[in-house]
């Protein structure tokens, strides 16, 4: 079904035209429509346009208004205040389009014009180490800009960049194979093998010898050489680590409900074989150069504390590379390979400098042309109601399994509150949507860059800015169309007089796929948070006053059902783009 066209572009449309009429040196001036509480919309461009003409802006706004007049979508205009114009549309416009986007599927969204190709890097655990509380945002913010991306019409590659390479393995298997009585200490049944949590036990171990005993840690840079070198014992065991942390990362990832799988998942091992010629062409162009015996890339603008330049370190003074030469080998791929003209990295506030310098290195060595555009994506920090870094009372970081675990059986206690004749396994799969759309609205209503508090009992509340007061109004409305008698369809009927609550929600409705082009834009799932609650508040408040099932005419009915309806369809397609799950009956 072709687009949809909302009431603010055919507004629009209708300024934009008058503007030109009225003054054809201004064709280009933008009418600044906005929604207003004092009428449906508010052009607010009168004023800065004035300016120009030297000319009173209330004039202005009346030669306008010679070139606009009430038609099927503007009911009336007056000009209002210094120069602004109200404008209020007709019932019959808002009922046509409720009516156009209850019939398409995609709720009369239209795709863009021009797809392109996103690759959005996000997730990006560590093998044999637990995902914990650091990983939530950057997964749930990336699955959710994945869905809303392809919803719009972008071709997306998902990539789940795990490190899986480096010092740490050679550290792991060397312990491995010093102490392989340690492989079957602390085994713990389940499902996929061995458990996740012993080898992340073994890390710890590890860790600890490699930082006390220098002999332990010079046999474990041997043991990286080996990995390095292709050795087939070493790299057995390196797989071995590999493919079981896979499974426990996809089991995180099926219990969040998120779209990542096994071929997302592109460790730093892939891009291996890259680096040396990353750096080579690094230093033939001039664009990296050695330094203390390191090869560098330097910048004008980014100096230390000291005054004294910081460098991007492409390659050790030993040889060895780090994370920058990965991530130019990524980039390298991404554009050459997959073709991608837009690059997202879903990564923690903290790494800000670090791919200014590795996006600024690229695009000086020709990877990143002027057509193809790369963006760090920063987020906060989860708190803990105290206000600091989420941690466990020991002090440690707070495992992501534990803390969705947390959410569920809270969850579970609020459902079985409010729906006690619900079975077990219903129960189960009700706390489980509850409980894990908590955490995710939790995330993603909070301004990306922002920090927030993980406080569960807030999250699953039923009232307020809460994941669980829209699945709430979703079943709500579930349950009306379900009582709604079978010969009554839901159905648009213009020639009736909407009352104010039915006007707002129609309204409302109707800014749908706005929302959503802004949420692409921006990179900024919030917008589409707030809006889903604005919406579910509208319907509240349009239940409270306007009767449904008892509606005075069948027509009325039919209208209002029509609402319900719409509403339903919205709340469930945008809880979707966001990956919560909405439950018939809550």
């Amino acid at each position: 079904m072709a687009t949809v066209l909302s009431i603010a572009d055919a507004v629009q449309q209708r300024f934009t035209q008058a503007l030109a009429t009225a003054f054809p040196d201004a064709a280009d001036s933008d009418p600044q429509l906005r929604r207003s509480d004092r009428a449906d919309f508010q052009a607010n461009g009168i004023m800065s346009l004035a300016k120009p003409l030297r000319a009173n802006p209330r004039e202005v706004a009346a030669r306008v208004l010679e070139n606009l007049a009430a038609d099927e979508v503007i009911a009336s205009l007056e000009v209002s205040g210094p120069g602004f114009i109200n404008v209020t549309v007709t019932d019959a416009a808002i009922l046509d389009r409720l009516a156009a986007r209850a019939a398409d599927t995609r709720l009369g969204v239209g795709s863009t014009a021009e797809p392109g190709v996103t690759v959005i890097d996000y997730s990006q655990p560590n093998i044999a180490k637990e995902m914990h509380v650091g990983h939530l945002r950057s997964t749930i913010i990336g699955d959710a800009l994945v869905r809303t991306l392809e919803f719009s019409g972008e071709k997306v590659i998902k990539r789940n960049h795990l490190g899986d390479w480096g010092t740490q393995f050679g550290m792991l298997i060397q312990y491995l194979v010093e102490h392989p009585h340690k492989l079957d200490e602390g085994t713990e049944p389940a499902e996929s093998g061995p458990s996740m949590s012993r080898l992340n036990r073994l890390y710890k171990a590890s860790r600890a010898l490699f930082d006390s005993d220098t002999e332990f840690a010079d046999r474990s840079r041997r043991r990286v050489v080996d990995l390095q070198a292709g050795d087939a014992e070493t790299v057995a065991s390196w797989q071995r680590m590999v493919d079981e942390s896979k499974l426990y990362f996809e089991a995180v990832y099926a219990n969040l409900d998120v779209l990542l799988e096994d071929t997302d998942a592109i460790g730093e091992s892939y891009y291996n074989h890259m680096l040396a010629d990353v750096c080579a062409d690094l230093e033939a162009s001039g664009v990296a150069v050695r330094s203390d015996g390191a090869l560098c890339v330097f910048f004008d603008d980014i100096k230390g504390p000291d005054g004294e330049p910081t460098p991007l370190i492409v390659q050790k003074s030993d040889g060895g590379y780090g994370y920058a030469t990965t991530d130019l080998a990524a980039i390298r791929d991404r554009v050459g390979m997959l073709g991608a003209d837009q690059l997202l990295y879903v990564v923690d506030s903290r790494q800000a400098l670090h791919f200014q310098m590795v996006f600024e290195t690229a695009r000086r060595a020709g990877w990143l042309p002027a057509g193809v555009r790369a963006l760090h994506l920063p987020f906060g920090t989860v708190l803990g109601k105290d206000g600091k870094p989420f941690k466990t009372r020991s002090g440690e970081t707070v495992r992501l399994m534990d803390l969705l675990d947390e959410a569920v059986d809270r969850a579970r206690t609020v459902v079985a509150e409010k729906s006690p004749q619900l079975g077990n396994e219903e129960l189960e799969d009700r706390a489980r949507q509850v409980g894990i759309g908590a955490v995710k609205y939790a995330d993603l209503s909070t301004s990306r860059t922002r920090d927030y508090v993980f406080d569960t009992d807030r999250m699953v509340s039923l009232n307020g800015d809460t994941g669980a007061y829209l699945q709430y109004a979703y079943a709500r409305i579930q349950s009306i169309l379900r009582k709604a008698p079978e010969d009554v369809t839901p159905a648009a009927h213009q020639d009736l007089t909407l009352e104010p609550a039915e006007r707002a929600l129609g309204l409302l409705l109707d800014e749908f796929g706005a929302t959503i082009g802004l949420v692409s834009e921006t990179f900024e799932p919030h917008r589409l948070c707030a809006y889903l609650h604005s919406l579910a508040s509208a319907y509240t408040t349009f239940y409270e006053h306007c009767p449904v099932l008892k509606a005075p005419s069948p027509e009325l009915m039919e209208t209002r059902l029509l609402l319900c309806q719409l509403t339903g369809q919205t709340l469930r397609q945008g809880m979707d783009l966001l990956g919560i799950g909405t439950p018939e009956r809550l």
